[in-house]
């Protein structure tokens, strides 16, 4: 296979750019995460896919839990503080305010919309884990466009 054609084609999958928070004993994190897509109508179910090894995808793993806060259209400077290990202060991460629900898991209220899932199933397989949540809760803070990853120029796949 022509990995140069591999990688034009994958990265050819549309993709929003979300900021998913997640929670331990030791406290909430958040990230920038794009793998992410709804799978069932009834029960409401999301799949994401989390990075393996990583801080939030151990997080995940331990709590079952995890939220998913939809952005807007121009909030690239939002998700791009969420690229780095972050500790909240207080209330913000990334000098964001965020609060809590049913999870416990960071509900940021710049986003434009948020879920919160319960882990129903995963796949630990490859470099990115895939984890499938029942979608238990969800709010609307405004309208607006979502954010994409066309729009940013970032690239993450392929």
């Amino acid at each position: 296979m022509d990995p140069k054609a591999k990688r034009t084609a994958l990265r050819g999958i549309t993709y929003g750019l979300y900021i998913i928070g997640t929670k331990d004993n030791e406290g909430v994190n958040g990230f920038a995460g794009n793998f992410l897509t709804q799978t069932s109508f009834e029960p409401p179910l999301v799949a994401i896919a989390v990075k393996e090894g990583t801080r939030s995808q151990k997080q995940i793993a331990e709590s079952g839990v995890f939220s998913v806060n939809i952005l807007e259209s121009g909030q690239k400077d939002m998700v791009t503080a969420f690229f780095k290990s972050l500790q909240p202060e207080g209330n913000t991460l990334a000098g964001y305010e965020f609060y809590t629900e049913e999870t416990g898991c960071p509900i940021f209220k710049d986003a434009l919309s948020f879920f919160e899932c319960k882990v129903v199933d995963k796949v630990e397989k490859g470099d990115h884990y895939i984890y499938v949540g029942e979608v238990i809760n969800a709010g609307v803070h405004r309208e607006g466009d979502p954010l994409t990853m066309k729009e940013t120029g970032f690239y993450y796949g392929g």
